[in-house]
Formats: structure tokens, sequence, C-alpha cells
């Protein structure tokens, strides 16, 4: 038989029993393909050596992405560089520095101890249920790694456990920290590049050492935390008026412990489950952050009232409205799901995180919110002070001392202004950076402040003055109403009981006539009925 004949009987096999396995997933019944693949794959096993294991991206219904998935990404990021034909590449470490890792379906080698072993990538697309026009696919990642089957104990004992340490260790070598918002039920992230550092933050040296020592302490207390039993998070409640600092401090607090920040915006979360789904999917070694939470939503304790007016509203009208488009779109989250969010069940499927509140008027926050245990640590920052001046002055003018920095203690002490408005008028103000010009420049600002505060305060107690006047002749004017309607009713009184005195006089002489058949005139005369 020449090579063309052969090739054809080849094909012709091949294409019939291509056609007849066509046949057979077209037309026989489903169970019987079930059985079919049960035991064939089954008696395959029994010719096939080699063994199998398969780690997806997530566990857990997708609720939570697979360490170990992320350690073998990093893993065999080196090896896919020389093995693989099709690369993924990404940016980290400032944009220094390139990652690449196999693209989908590829394959590379590995050897440990002599043994060899392969790794595949692979995905499994699957089409979900959408209102869309489009359909939506779910894509579930997976690696897959195989090996022959008289070398399971080393690689399901030491080989993993090495994969798994190797992979974690480049992770922390390639790490390039992320800011993250959320967007629904996800969240999205840009590189965090923020230079903020507690060398720099406008703070008193001593407060910095005492927030810089806390942080370290609870990033080395894992044991300490599975000693006492609790889940190891931390809360901090930085408070004070606008532009002192507190988005700042929670960037410096990211740069020294080098955590992620998840930004949470409140407003966008559609409910409580949201929340916590959200709150599953965040990573350890982060800081989640809700800024100006007395703004986020109505945490201040109205919210029952506001439920109370409502219950009262609908009772009188017999035909409630239905509610309008936009309240139906507003987020339903309670502060029953914020408090469970910061220190429920849930809170604890993570490890070394930090949940951070931020607000201007903490007297607006329910107790319950911010106690201890929830938020651990409470930080005011306020008002400058001349120290934390001497800091901004070292970081924009390069100045430790300077002949007018004894005006500016003065004038820090006199008046209330806040780092950031400090910041500002420590910018260069021309070409050369002249430092003398810009102390002139906050000199004459806080002068300004301080005249406009002894105004301010000219002005209040003025109107605190007019108003105790006002109060005082309204004090009068109701009790001279109060006298007077005193008097009426006296006079009234005494007018009622000069009725009833005359009334009871008539009464008198009236049964004096019945039974006597004469009366008392009051002059001492009597006259007879009879004859009157």
């Amino acid at each position: 038989m020449n090579p063309a004949d052969m090739f054809t009987q080849v094909g012709s096999v091949i294409a019939s029993v291509m056609f007849a396995w066509a046949m057979f997933k077209q037309y026989c019944p489903y169970s019987v393909q079930e059985y079919f693949d049960k035991y064939s794959k089954r008696a395959f096993t029994f010719v096939y050596p080699y063994i199998q294991i398969s780690f997806n991206e997530f566990t857990g219904d997708r609720f939570m992405r697979s360490e170990a998935y992320s350690a073998i990404e990093n893993y065999l990021g080196s090896r896919s560089s020389t093995q693989a034909k099709r690369l993924k590449a990404d940016v980290v470490k400032n944009s220094q520095s390139v990652v690449l890792s196999m693209d989908d379906y590829e394959e590379v080698g590995d050897e440990f101890q002599g043994v060899k072993l392969r790794w595949a990538s692979g995905k499994h697309i699957s089409k979900t249920q959408s209102v869309s026009f489009y359909p939506v696919t779910d894509e579930k990642k997976y690696y897959k790694l195989t090996f022959h089957k008289r070398h399971r104990q080393l690689i399901l004992g030491d080989y993993l456990n090495y994969v798994l340490k190797e992979g974690n260790e480049i992770k922390v070598r390639n790490r390039q920290r992320k800011l993250y918002t959320n967007s629904g039920s996800y969240w999205r992230h840009v590189v965090f590049q923020h230079p903020a550092s507690f060398e720099t933050l406008a703070m008193e040296a001593e407060r910095k050492q005492e927030i810089v020592d806390d942080l370290v302490i609870f990033s080395t207390a894992e044991d300490f935390y599975a000693r006492i039993g609790r889940a190891w998070k931390r809360g901090y409640l930085l408070f004070g008026p606008p532009g002192t600092g507190k988005s700042t401090m929670i960037a410096a607090m990211a740069n020294l412990l080098n955590y992620d920040i998840y930004d949470l915006e409140l407003t966008a979360v559609k409910d409580n489950t949201e929340l916590r789904k959200l709150l599953i999917e965040t990573t350890s070694r982060s800081i989640i952050v809700i800024e100006d939470i007395d703004c986020s939503l109505d945490l201040t304790g109205q919210r029952k009232k506001k439920k109370e007016e409502e219950g009262v509203r609908d009772e009188k009208d017999p035909n409630p409205k239905l509610p309008k488009e936009e309240d139906s779109k507003q987020s339903q989250v309670t502060l029953s799901g914020i408090l469970n969010f910061v220190d429920g069940l849930w809170s604890a499927c993570r490890g070394e995180r930090l949940i951070v509140f931020t607000t201007n008027f903490v007297e607006k926050l329910d107790p319950a919110l911010i106690r201890k245990g929830r938020m651990d640590k409470h930080i005011e920052l306020s008002y400058c002070s001349f120290e934390a001046f001497q800091v901004l002055a070292k970081n924009y003018l390069r100045l430790e001392s300077h002949h007018l920095f004894a005006r500016i203690q003065e004038l820090l002490g006199e008046t209330k202004m806040t780092p950031a408005e400090v910041a500002e008028h420590l910018m260069p103000k021309t070409i050369t950076g002249d430092a003398k010009v810009c102390l002139e420049s906050l000199i004459g600002a806080l002068e300004k402040a301080k005249e406009d505060a002894i105004l301010k305060a000219e002005e209040e107690a003025k109107e605190k003055e007019e108003s105790a006047r006002l109060k005082a002749e309204e004090e009068a004017k109701e009790k001279e109403k109060a006298k007077a309607e005193e008097e009426a009713k006296e006079k009234a009184k005494a007018e009622e009981e000069a009725k009833e005195k005359d009334s009871s006089a008539a009464e008198n002489a009236k049964k004096q006539v019945k039974e006597n058949g004469f009366c008392d005139n009051g002059n001492g005369d009597l006259k007879n009925k009879e004859n009157k």
C-alpha cells in the first residue's frame, strides 16, 4: 500500500469516528452520555499514569479570589517569560518594571528535585442570564498542574508548599499598592502613588510618634490577636475641621505600612448585601476608608424619627402614594449594615486590615458607630499649631528658623488657621522662591484672620447683647401682659363675686317673704307683703 492510499484510509477512519461521535452527542439521551463519560474517564485513568490538579481563580461561589491562584500566577511568571509564546504584561513598582505571565491556554514546564511537571492555564466560559440584549459571559480561570502519579507525595507536599511560599515572596517584591473605589458591587483600582508620609505630616512630633507606634504594633500583632480571640483589624476615627489633613493622614498610614486603600462610597452601594460583598472582596494588608461618613448616609439617629413621621402620615392618608423613582434609587444601606460591616462576623473574613472613618462633625454620628471596639482610636486633627507650622516651613521652604517665626508663633496662638491654609501661603510666590515673601504673606493672612476674628467676636457680642435686650423686652412685655391678664382676671372675679352676692341677697329676701309674709328692706322697716 502506497502512502497516499494509507493517508486516504486514515482520513476516512477519522471522519467516520467524528461523524459517529457527533451523532452520539446529538441523539443519544443525556443520561446515557453522562454514564458513558463517567466510566470512560474512569477506565482512562487505569492506563493514564498522570495526575492533574486544578487551581481555580475564585473560591466560595466567586466570593473571594484564591490566594493559591495568585501565588501560582506570581511563581509561574519567571518560567513563562522563557518558555511561553503568548504572554501578558503588567507594569509595577511605579512604572519602573514589567512583570510577565503566561496567557490563557499556554503551557510551561517546571522541575523540582529532578521531577519534571507541567503547568497549563485555561478558563471556563459560560453565558449567564441577563436582561441585556447582549449575553454576559462569565469567565472562570484556572491553572492545571500535571505530574506522574509515582511522585504524588513529593508534589502534594514539598513542591506545592515551595510554590506557594515562592509565589508570595515574589508578590511582596513586585507589590504595587493600589487605590480602589467601588462601582456597584465590584472594585476598580488605579495605582496608588500618593507621596504623603508621617515625616511631612503637619502635626506635633509626639502625637505623630504615638500614631506611628500604634500602627506598627498593630501590623506585627497577628499572634496577639489570635491569642485573645479577636479579628485582626483596628478602627480609626479621624475628625476635625476641613483642611486639617485627614485624607493626608490616611495616605501616610498606607505608605508607612505598605497597605492598599479601599475608598468606599456608601451612596453607590445598593443595600447591606452588596456592602457585605464588597467587604468580602477586599484583601489583607489594606485600609478600608469611608470619608465624611456623616454626609454619606443618614447615620445620625434621625432615621427612626423619619420612619415614625412617615408612619403617622400613612395612617392619616388612606391612599398612600407610591415611592418616587428617586427614592427607589437611593442607597438602602442601614446603620445596622454599617455596624456589621465594621465588627460583625463577616468583618473577620480577612486579617490585617484598618477601617478608617473621617468626619468634620463627630457629634453628629451615632454613638454606637464610633464606640471603642469599632473605632478603637480617635484622632482629632485641629488647627495649625506652631510645631505643625515648623514642619510645613521645613517641607516647603527648607527653613528650620527665621526671624519672622516669632511673629508667626504669636499669631498662631491668637487665631485659627488650618494646615491647608498655611501651606497655601508657603507655596513659592516668586520664581526665585524667596522664603521671606512667603512668610510675610502668611503673616498678613494671619493678621487679617485675627482682625476678622475680632470683628466676628464683636458682631457676635453685639448680636448676643441685642438678643439679650430683645429677650429682656420680650420678657418685660410678657410680664406686663401676664400682670394685665391677672388684673383682668381679678376684676372679673370681683364682679362675679358681687353678682353672686346680689343674687344670694335676692334669694334670701324671697325666702323671708315666702316664710313670714314680710321682708327687711335694710332700713329697719317691716313691710307686709299683702299691704304692698
